[in-house]
C-alpha cells in the first residue's frame, strides 16, 4: 500500500491483531469480527466497520491496519450473512439491531474507552446511517465515504430500473464476501454475459445465468420500483441525518453512483444543526478508495482525530472542499451549494444552444428510440470499469441522439450546484424515457460528460408533456473557447433498463415498440452559474 500511495501518513504504532472473534447478532446469531489495535500501552478510542464484503482484502489494509497504525481500536465485522457469520443476509432489515448489539458486546471488551467512531464506504455507510438511526451515547464521529442512506434510490431513478448497477450490486452482495478469487471470477462472468442478461425478454431471472443461482433479494429491489410499496418501508436512513447528534463527515466523488445521496445526506445535517463536513473529487464510486485514496484516508482520519482525540489540527479551514473540473483544481466552500445565479439554455432547430427563451411551445425535432438497437450508455456514474468522463463524440453521432451547442465561450463559466433539465416533449406511443446530459466540448471539438440523468415521460396524443429530469449536480469550468453541450436521447442502455414504449415494466416487458420522440421549443437546460473569481485562491492550487 505504501508503494501504490506514496501520501500515506507514516505510522505511529506497529499493530497486532485477534481474527475470528464471535459477537452475538440481535437474534443471537454470530457475527464473524476481527479486532486490530496498536501495540502499545494507553487507551485508544475504537472505529467500527461493518460490512457485508469480507474482512479480507482490500478491507484489512485499508481499515484495520492503516487505521490501528495511527492509534485506534478497528473492529471489523461481518453482516449476518456473510464472511462466515452466521443468519441471513437481508439487503437493510438487520443493520441497526446489529449494529446497536455490537456496541453492547463492546462496552465489555476491557479495551474499549467508552469513545466511538464508525467510517466505511457505500453499504458501509448505510450501516453507519442505521445505527445512528438512534445513536448510543458512545458514538462521537462518523465518516460516510461514498455511502449510501436509500436503497431504493441505489436502483431505481424517477421509475427507470439502474439495471447495470443493479448486477453489478448484486454480484459485489453475493461474492466478495467469499474472497477476490471467487468475486472477479463472478464480475468477469457478468461481463461476458452482461448484454445477453439485459436484452433478455423479460429482464426477470435473466441474471441467474451469469450469477449461477437465484438471488432472493435481488430479485425483490428489481421487481418493486415504487418507492411507496410497502417492500422499501424501513429501509431508507435518511432522517438519520435530521437530527444535531453525530458530527459526520462525508466524501464523494462526482462521478459517484451515490453522489446525490451524500449531497442529500449533507444539506439534511446542514438543515439540523448537526457538525458536517463535505469533500468531493474528481471520483467514481470506485477511485475514490483507489486513486483518491491518500486524499479520502487523509480526510477520514483528519475528522475521526478530531472528535476522538480532540485534535482538531487536521482539518480544513472551510466546511467544504470540492474538485473543479475542467480546472483540474481544489476550491474550498464555506458551504454547499454556494451562491449561483441561474442559467438557462434553450435548444434551437439548427442544434445551437441559446439563452434567449422562445416564444411558441412549437415542436423542435424528433429522434426515434428502438429498443431492439438502443442508445448505449458512455460513462457517467456507474460500478464498473467504464465508469466517469468519456469522449461522446461517436455516441452522438447517431441519429437517436440529439446535441444542442453553445459558441465558443469568451470567458470561463463555472457551472457549481444542481444541474436540471426542463423538457417539453411529445411521444408517438405516448410512454418514453429521456436521458438528458451536459456535455464539455474542447476546441478539437472533443465532447466529454460532466453530469446527466433520466426521465420517464407519459404523454397523450400530439400534445406536450412537461418533464423535470434532475441530472445530478456539478463542480465545473467550462473554459474560454470551450462550448456548453446539451445532448438528450431515449435511453442509456444497459446503464438503464430499455423502455418498452408501452408503458409496461421493463422487468416483466416481452414487447418493445419503437417510440418517436420529439422535442418542443419550450425546453430549456437549468445550470448553477457561479461568479468567475479573477485567480485562483490558495486552496484551488492544493
Amino acid at each position: 500500500m505504501r508503494a501504490t500511495w506514496r501520501r500515506l501518513p507514516a505510522k505511529l504504532h506497529d499493530v497486532r491483531w485477534e481474527p475470528g472473534l464471535t459477537v452475538p447478532a440481535a437474534d443471537g446469531s454470530p457475527l464473524i469480527t476481527d479486532h486490530y489495535f496498536p501495540r502499545a500501552a494507553g487507551d485508544f478510542p475504537t472505529l467500527l466497520v461493518r460490512s457485508p464484503y469480507g474482512r479480507g482484502l482490500p478491507w484489512s489494509p485499508m481499515y484495520g491496519l492503516l487505521f490501528a497504525e495511527q492509534g485506534f481500536h478497528v473492529v471489523l465485522q461481518s453482516c449476518r450473512g456473510t464472511g462466515g457469520s452466521e443468519g441471513a443476509f437481508d439487503l437493510w432489515r438487520n443493520e441497526a439491531a446489529d449494529g446497536r448489539a455490537t456496541v453492547s458486546w463492546l462496552r465489555e471488551r476491557p479495551w474499549f474507552n467508552g469513545t466511538l467512531g464508525t467510517v466505511g464506504p457505500s453499504y458501509l455507510g448505510y450501516v453507519q446511517w442505521a445505527l445512528a438511526a438512534d445513536p448510543p451515547p458512545e458514538l462521537k464521529a462518523m465518516v460516510v465515504q461514498v455511502g449510501l442512506h436509500d436503497p431504493h434510490a441505489l436502483f431505481h431513478a424517477h421509475g427507470a430500473l439502474r439495471l447495470e448497477n443493479a448486477l453489478a450490486v448484486g454480484v459485489g452482495m453475493t461474492y466478495q464476501h467469499q474472497g477476490m478469487a471467487p468475486f472477479l471470477r463472478a464480475t468477469l462472468r457478468l461481463r461476458r454475459r452482461l448484454r445477453e442478461v439485459t436484452t433478455a425478454r423479460p429482464l426477470s431471472g435473466a441474471y441467474r445465468s451469469a450469477f449461477g443461482h437465484e438471488v432472493p433479494w435481488l430479485d425483490d429491489v428489481l421487481t418493486h420500483p415504487d418507492p411507496e410499496d410497502a417492500y422499501w418501508r424501513g429501509a431508507s436512513q435518511a432522517t438519520a441525518a435530521e437530527r444535531p447528534g453525530v458530527p459526520t463527515s462525508l466524501i464523494t466523488g462526482w462521478h459517484d453512483v451515490l453522489a446525490d445521496q451524500t449531497l442529500e445526506q449533507y444539506d439534511r445535517l446542514r438543515r439540523a444543526g448537526c457538525e458536517t463536513a463535505l469533500l468531493v473529487g474528481p471520483w467514481t464510486h470506485t477511485s475514490a478508495l483507489q486513486q483518491g485514496w491518500p486524499e479520502v484516508f487523509a480526510e477520514s482520519l483528519a475528522w475521526l482525530r478530531a472528535h476522538l482525540y480532540a485534535d482538531p489540527s487536521g482539518l480544513r479551514p472551510t466546511r467544504v472542499r470540492v474538485h473543479i473540473g475542467g480546472e483540474n483544481a481544489w476550491r474550498d466552500l464555506d458551504d454547499w451549494p454556494p451562491a449561483t445565479a441561474v442559467g438557462r439554455w434553450f435548444p434551437t432547430a439548427q442544434g445551437h444552444l441559446t439563452q434567449q427563451a422562445p416564444t411558441d411551445s412549437a415542436p423542435l425535432t424528433s429522434l426515434r428510440y428502438d429498443p431492439d438497437d438502443p442508445t448505449p450508455s458512455l460513462g457517467g456514474p456507474l460500478l464498473s470499469r467504464t465508469a466517469g468522463p468519456h469522449d461522446n463524440t461517436v455516441l452522438e453521432a447517431r441519429e437517436d441522439v440529439m446535441t444542442f451547442t453553445g459558441p465558443p465561450l469568451t470567458e470561463p463559466v463555472d457551472i457549481l450546484g444542481p444541474v436540471s433539465a426542463r423538457l417539453s416533449v411529445s411521444t408517438d406511443t405516448g410512454h418514453a424515457d429521456v436521458f438528458s446530459r451536459l456535455c464539455d466540448v474542447d476546441t478539437q471539438g472533443r465532447s466529454v460528460n460532466v453530469c446527466d440523468g433520466l426521465g420517464r415521460v407519459r404523454t397523450d396524443g400530439q400534445q406536450p408533456s412537461q418533464l423535470t429530469v434532475p441530472m445530478s449536480s456539478t463542480a465545473h469550468r467550462f473554459a474560454v473557447g470551450h462550448r456548453i453541450r446539451w445532448q438528450i436521447s431515449g435511453g442509456a442502455h444497459p446503464r438503464y433498463a430499455r423502455s418498452p414504449g408501452t408503458g409496461e415494466s421493463p422487468v416483466d416487458a416481452t414487447t418493445f415498440t419503437p417510440v418517436r420522440i420529439t422535442l418542443h421549443t419550450d425546453s430549456e437546460l437549468i445550470l448553477a452559474v457561479h461568479a468567475h473569481r479573477a485567480g485562483p485562491s490558495p486552496a484551488e492550487n492544493g
